[in-house]
């Protein structure tokens, strides 16, 4: 079945740094566009980024020039780099693989204290 595994989240302080990563299995990694959404509480979910099967990425206006997005198809793996962090960054993070379905990872808690 499909799994999609995320990792990298924690509590860090304004100005920090985090690398999530998102481990996809079941899927053929390489055909589907990624992309990272968050959902901080009594909010909607937001795309963040998106990475294309092509390598070309896009951002939300929120995290331009702060947040970097990759993927490795080697290891059937999607990263967000996010630097800069700010308080309103803190939210539930969630990667997304879309193709002829969608699927979504478990989410992990990123906190960002001021």
């Amino acid at each position: 079945q499909v799994q999609l595994v995320e990792s990298g989240g924690g509590l860090v302080q304004a100005g920090g740094s985090l690398r999530l990563s998102c481990a996809a299995s079941g899927i053929t990694f390489s055909r589907y566009d990624m992309s990272w959404y968050r959902q901080a509480p009594g909010k909607e979910r937001q795309r963040v980024a998106i990475i294309t099967t092509g390598g070309s990425t896009n951002y939300a206006d929120s995290v331009k020039g702060r947040f970097t997005i990759s993927r490795d198809n080697a290891k059937n793996t999607v990263f967000l780099q996010m630097n800069s962090l700010k308080p309103e960054d803190a939210a539930v993070y969630y990667c997304n693989a879309k193709w002829v379905g969608s699927y979504w990872g478990q989410g992990t808690q990123v906190t960002v204290s001021s």
